[in-house]
């Protein structure tokens, strides 16, 4: 029985694995069954860590506004000024306030008088 070519598209899959896999280390960027175990386990660990990279961002977020309202004791905490942020209906997200207390501190401070008030 004469010798069958195989087809290219098991190469391609195997090429764009490699790729994907290239900066990995060892056995794990070069053998194919590897590979693939690698690449799922990163898959699995990019899709879990978006999630936590946005819940670590919102604490920092909260930390930060924290430390600037106690600071100059306008507020008493953080959960009051965001409390008469509501009942203004001045609806400013954490990220764009703590941005405000880090580089205009003052600006801050008349946005929760101007609240309590």
């Amino acid at each position: 029985m004469t010798r069958i070519r195989r087809g290219y598209i098991a190469r391609r899959r195997r090429t764009k694995m490699r790729l994907f896999a290239s900066t990995f280390r060892g056995a794990h960027s070069r053998l194919t069954r590897t590979i693939t175990q690698q690449k799922m386990r990163a898959l699995v660990s990019a899709h879990r860590d978006r999630g936590r990279q946005r819940r670590d961002f919102r604490r920092l977020w909260i930390t930060r506004i924290n430390a600037v309202i106690r600071e100059n004791g306008v507020s008493n905490s953080y959960s009051r000024l965001i409390n008469n942020l509501y009942k203004g209906q001045l609806f400013l997200n954490r990220k764009i306030l703590a941005q405000i207390a880090i580089s205009n501190r003052n600006c801050l401070y008349t946005i929760s008088n101007e609240i309590i008030k």
